[in-house]
Protein backbone atom coordinates (compact mmCIF):
# COMPACT_ATOMS: atom_id res chain seq x y z
CA UNK A 1 0.00 0.00 0.00
CA UNK A 2 2.95 2.32 0.62
CA UNK A 3 3.77 2.03 -3.08
CA UNK A 4 0.49 3.78 -3.96
CA UNK A 5 1.35 6.66 -1.65
CA UNK A 6 4.73 7.20 -3.27
CA UNK A 7 3.42 6.74 -6.81
CA UNK A 8 0.59 9.22 -6.38
CA UNK A 9 3.04 11.60 -4.72
CA UNK A 10 5.21 11.63 -7.86
CA UNK A 11 2.08 12.43 -9.86
CA UNK A 12 1.36 15.44 -7.64
CA UNK A 13 4.94 16.68 -7.97
CA UNK A 14 4.74 16.27 -11.75
CA UNK A 15 1.57 18.36 -11.92
CA UNK A 16 3.16 21.03 -9.73
CA UNK A 17 5.98 21.28 -12.30
CA UNK A 18 3.38 21.33 -15.07
CA UNK A 19 1.57 24.23 -13.42
CA UNK A 20 4.87 26.09 -12.95
CA UNK A 21 5.46 25.93 -16.71
CA UNK A 22 1.88 26.99 -17.50
CA UNK A 23 2.09 29.90 -15.06
CA UNK A 24 5.27 31.14 -16.74
CA UNK A 25 3.56 30.97 -20.13
CA UNK A 26 0.61 33.01 -18.88
CA UNK A 27 2.90 35.53 -17.16
CA UNK A 28 4.60 36.16 -20.52
CA UNK A 29 1.49 36.44 -22.66
CA UNK A 30 2.47 40.04 -23.52
CA UNK A 31 6.25 39.51 -23.69
CA UNK A 32 7.64 40.41 -27.12
CA UNK A 33 8.94 37.38 -28.99
CA UNK A 34 8.22 34.97 -26.12
CA UNK A 35 8.02 31.30 -27.04
CA UNK A 36 5.75 29.10 -24.95
CA UNK A 37 6.90 25.94 -23.22
CA UNK A 38 5.32 22.57 -22.57
CA UNK A 39 6.21 20.31 -19.65
CA UNK A 40 7.11 16.77 -20.68
CA UNK A 41 7.11 13.71 -18.45
CA UNK A 42 8.23 10.10 -18.39
CA UNK A 43 7.05 7.12 -16.40
CA UNK A 44 9.48 5.92 -13.72
CA UNK A 45 10.97 2.41 -13.52
CA UNK A 46 8.70 -0.61 -13.06
CA UNK A 47 8.72 -3.35 -10.47
CA UNK A 48 8.48 -6.64 -12.33
CA UNK A 49 6.83 -9.61 -10.61
CA UNK A 50 6.82 -11.86 -13.66
CA UNK A 51 8.26 -11.35 -17.11
CA UNK A 52 6.45 -12.13 -20.33
CA UNK A 53 7.40 -15.65 -21.41
CA UNK A 54 8.31 -16.77 -17.90
CA UNK A 55 7.80 -20.50 -17.30
CA UNK A 56 4.72 -21.41 -15.24
CA UNK A 57 4.58 -24.83 -13.63
CA UNK A 58 7.42 -26.07 -15.76
CA UNK A 59 5.19 -26.41 -18.82
CA UNK A 60 3.42 -23.19 -19.72
CA UNK A 61 4.72 -19.66 -20.31
CA UNK A 62 3.17 -16.37 -19.23
CA UNK A 63 1.66 -14.50 -22.19
CA UNK A 64 2.03 -11.14 -20.47
CA UNK A 65 4.31 -9.60 -17.90
CA UNK A 66 3.22 -8.55 -14.41
CA UNK A 67 4.61 -5.09 -13.65
CA UNK A 68 3.71 -2.26 -11.31
CA UNK A 69 4.71 1.28 -12.28
CA UNK A 70 6.24 3.63 -9.73
CA UNK A 71 4.96 6.98 -10.99
CA UNK A 72 6.12 9.79 -13.26
CA UNK A 73 8.82 12.43 -13.42
CA UNK A 74 9.44 15.76 -15.14
CA UNK A 75 12.10 15.46 -17.85
CA UNK A 76 11.95 18.49 -20.14
CA UNK A 77 10.30 21.80 -20.93
CA UNK A 78 9.90 21.73 -24.69
CA UNK A 79 9.74 25.09 -26.46
CA UNK A 80 7.28 25.89 -29.20
CA UNK A 81 8.90 28.13 -31.82
CA UNK A 82 5.62 28.71 -33.65
CA UNK A 83 5.33 32.19 -35.16
CA UNK A 84 3.78 34.81 -32.90
CA UNK A 85 1.34 37.37 -34.28
CA UNK A 86 2.90 40.50 -35.77
CA UNK A 87 2.00 43.75 -34.03
CA UNK A 88 2.35 47.28 -35.35
CA UNK A 89 5.21 49.29 -33.85
CA UNK A 90 6.38 52.87 -34.28
CA UNK A 91 10.15 52.68 -33.76
CA UNK A 92 12.47 52.94 -36.75
CA UNK A 93 14.36 49.84 -35.65
CA UNK A 94 11.32 47.88 -34.49
CA UNK A 95 11.35 44.74 -36.61
CA UNK A 96 10.16 41.17 -36.60
CA UNK A 97 11.46 37.96 -38.10
CA UNK A 98 8.84 36.27 -40.24
CA UNK A 99 10.04 32.68 -40.18
CA UNK A 100 13.05 30.95 -38.63
CA UNK A 101 16.01 32.61 -36.95
CA UNK A 102 17.08 34.93 -34.15
CA UNK A 103 18.59 38.37 -33.78
CA UNK A 104 22.14 38.21 -32.43
CA UNK A 105 23.32 40.62 -29.71
CA UNK A 106 26.66 41.10 -27.96
CA UNK A 107 26.58 40.51 -24.21
CA UNK A 108 28.78 42.27 -21.61
CA UNK A 109 30.88 39.11 -21.02
CA UNK A 110 31.86 38.96 -24.69
CA UNK A 111 29.51 36.11 -25.57
CA UNK A 112 26.41 36.32 -27.75
CA UNK A 113 22.72 36.13 -26.98
CA UNK A 114 19.92 35.29 -29.40
CA UNK A 115 16.45 36.75 -29.32
CA UNK A 116 13.18 37.04 -31.22
CA UNK A 117 12.57 40.44 -29.61
CA UNK A 118 13.15 42.96 -32.38
CA UNK A 119 12.56 46.15 -30.37
CA UNK A 120 15.89 47.89 -31.09
CA UNK A 121 16.88 51.52 -30.61
CA UNK A 122 19.93 53.72 -31.17
CA UNK A 123 22.01 54.86 -28.20
CA UNK A 124 23.79 58.21 -27.73
CA UNK A 125 26.52 57.12 -30.17
CA UNK A 126 24.08 55.96 -32.86
CA UNK A 127 24.76 52.28 -32.15
CA UNK A 128 21.74 50.02 -32.64
CA UNK A 129 21.03 48.28 -29.32
CA UNK A 130 18.22 46.35 -27.66
CA UNK A 131 16.20 47.49 -24.65
CA UNK A 132 19.02 46.47 -22.28
CA UNK A 133 21.69 48.30 -24.27
CA UNK A 134 23.21 45.18 -25.84
CA UNK A 135 24.49 45.97 -29.37
CA UNK A 136 23.02 44.22 -32.37
CA UNK A 137 25.58 41.96 -34.04
CA UNK A 138 27.02 42.73 -36.55
CA UNK A 139 27.17 46.25 -35.15
CA UNK A 140 25.31 49.00 -37.00
CA UNK A 141 25.96 52.68 -36.27
CA UNK A 142 23.61 55.34 -37.58
CA UNK A 143 25.18 58.74 -38.10
CA UNK A 144 23.44 61.60 -36.34
CA UNK A 145 21.03 63.39 -38.66
CA UNK A 146 20.39 60.37 -40.87
CA UNK A 147 16.84 60.36 -42.20
CA UNK A 148 14.50 58.01 -44.03
CA UNK A 149 16.01 54.88 -42.49
CA UNK A 150 14.59 51.72 -44.02
CA UNK A 151 15.19 48.04 -43.37
CA UNK A 152 14.54 45.71 -46.28
CA UNK A 153 13.34 42.13 -46.01
CA UNK A 154 16.89 40.87 -46.60
CA UNK A 155 18.26 42.96 -43.70
CA UNK A 156 19.82 45.79 -45.68
CA UNK A 157 19.69 49.02 -43.65
CA UNK A 158 19.58 52.18 -45.77
CA UNK A 159 19.22 55.85 -44.99
CA UNK A 160 19.95 59.36 -46.20
CA UNK A 161 23.01 60.64 -44.36
CA UNK A 162 23.81 64.33 -43.83
CA UNK A 163 25.26 65.93 -46.95
CA UNK A 164 23.74 63.34 -49.27
CA UNK A 165 20.60 63.58 -51.37
CA UNK A 166 20.13 59.87 -51.99
CA UNK A 167 19.89 56.89 -49.63
CA UNK A 168 22.96 54.77 -49.02
CA UNK A 169 23.58 51.45 -47.26
CA UNK A 170 24.29 51.85 -43.55
CA UNK A 171 24.67 48.21 -42.56
CA UNK A 172 23.47 44.65 -42.91
CA UNK A 173 21.36 42.81 -40.36
CA UNK A 174 21.79 39.05 -40.19
CA UNK A 175 19.74 36.37 -38.46
CA UNK A 176 21.13 33.31 -36.71
CA UNK A 177 19.69 29.85 -37.26
CA UNK A 178 20.41 26.66 -35.33
CA UNK A 179 20.20 22.98 -36.32
CA UNK A 180 18.27 22.33 -33.09
CA UNK A 181 16.70 25.50 -31.64
CA UNK A 182 15.06 23.36 -28.95
CA UNK A 183 18.53 22.91 -27.46
CA UNK A 184 18.93 26.64 -26.75
CA UNK A 185 19.14 27.74 -23.12
CA UNK A 186 16.89 30.53 -21.84
CA UNK A 187 18.72 33.13 -19.75
CA UNK A 188 15.97 35.73 -19.26
CA UNK A 189 15.76 39.24 -20.76
CA UNK A 190 14.15 37.64 -23.86
CA UNK A 191 17.49 35.99 -24.62
CA UNK A 192 18.69 32.51 -25.47
CA UNK A 193 22.24 31.17 -25.40
CA UNK A 194 23.64 28.38 -27.52
CA UNK A 195 23.28 25.14 -25.56
CA UNK A 196 25.15 21.89 -25.53
CA UNK A 197 22.81 20.33 -28.09
CA UNK A 198 21.62 23.36 -30.08
CA UNK A 199 24.40 23.10 -32.63
CA UNK A 200 26.51 25.98 -33.92
CA UNK A 201 24.71 29.08 -35.19
CA UNK A 202 24.71 30.07 -38.84
CA UNK A 203 24.60 33.83 -39.41
CA UNK A 204 22.88 34.46 -42.73
CA UNK A 205 21.05 37.20 -44.56
CA UNK A 206 17.34 37.20 -43.74
CA UNK A 207 15.31 35.18 -46.23
CA UNK A 208 18.24 32.97 -47.25
CA UNK A 209 19.17 29.38 -46.36
CA UNK A 210 15.84 28.69 -44.71
CA UNK A 211 15.85 31.77 -42.49
CA UNK A 212 12.96 34.17 -42.08
CA UNK A 213 12.69 37.62 -43.62
CA UNK A 214 12.51 40.92 -41.72
CA UNK A 215 9.43 43.10 -41.39
CA UNK A 216 10.15 46.69 -40.36
CA UNK A 217 7.63 48.54 -38.22
CA UNK A 218 6.34 45.39 -36.55
CA UNK A 219 7.15 43.31 -33.48
CA UNK A 220 6.46 39.63 -32.95
CA UNK A 221 4.07 39.01 -30.09
CA UNK A 222 4.12 36.09 -27.70
CA UNK A 223 2.92 32.81 -29.20
CA UNK A 224 1.13 31.86 -25.97
CA UNK A 225 -2.50 30.90 -26.61
CA UNK A 226 -4.48 31.83 -23.50
CA UNK A 227 -7.36 29.45 -24.18
CA UNK A 228 -5.00 26.50 -24.63
CA UNK A 229 -3.10 27.38 -21.46
CA UNK A 230 -6.35 27.60 -19.49
CA UNK A 231 -7.42 24.16 -20.73
CA UNK A 232 -4.02 22.72 -19.81
CA UNK A 233 -4.23 24.38 -16.40
CA UNK A 234 -7.63 22.82 -15.69
CA UNK A 235 -6.28 19.44 -16.78
CA UNK A 236 -3.29 19.84 -14.44
CA UNK A 237 -5.61 20.78 -11.59
CA UNK A 238 -7.80 17.73 -12.14
CA UNK A 239 -4.75 15.43 -12.41
CA UNK A 240 -3.35 16.87 -9.17
CA UNK A 241 -6.72 16.42 -7.51
CA UNK A 242 -7.11 12.78 -8.57
CA UNK A 243 -3.56 11.97 -7.41
CA UNK A 244 -4.32 13.49 -4.03
CA UNK A 245 -7.50 11.37 -3.97
CA UNK A 246 -5.39 8.27 -4.59
CA UNK A 247 -3.23 9.19 -1.57
CA UNK A 248 -6.34 9.65 0.58
CA UNK A 249 -7.74 6.31 -0.58
CA UNK A 250 -4.46 4.52 0.15
CA UNK A 251 -4.38 6.13 3.59
CA UNK A 252 -7.93 4.99 4.33
CA UNK A 253 -7.08 1.45 3.26
CA UNK A 254 -4.06 1.47 5.56
CA UNK A 255 -6.30 2.63 8.39
CA UNK A 256 -8.64 -0.29 7.76
CA UNK A 257 -5.67 -2.65 7.80
CA UNK A 258 -4.38 -1.21 11.06
CA UNK A 259 -7.79 -1.60 12.68
CA UNK A 260 -8.01 -5.30 11.84
CA UNK A 261 -5.95 -6.23 14.92
CA UNK A 262 -8.29 -4.38 17.31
Amino acid sequence: MMRALNTAGTGMVAQQMNLDVLANNLANVNTTGFKSQRAEFQDIMYQTYRSSGATIGGTFTAPESAQIGLGSRFVASATSFAQGALQNATGTFDMAILGNGFFKVSLPDGSFGYTRDGSFRTDANGLVVNQDGYPLEPAITVESGTTAVTISQDGTVSGTTPGSDSPSTIGQITVSTFPNPGGLTRVGQNLFRAGGNSGDPSDVAPGSQGSGSLVQGHLEGSNVQIVDEMVHMITAQRAYEINSKAIMTADEMLSILNNLKR
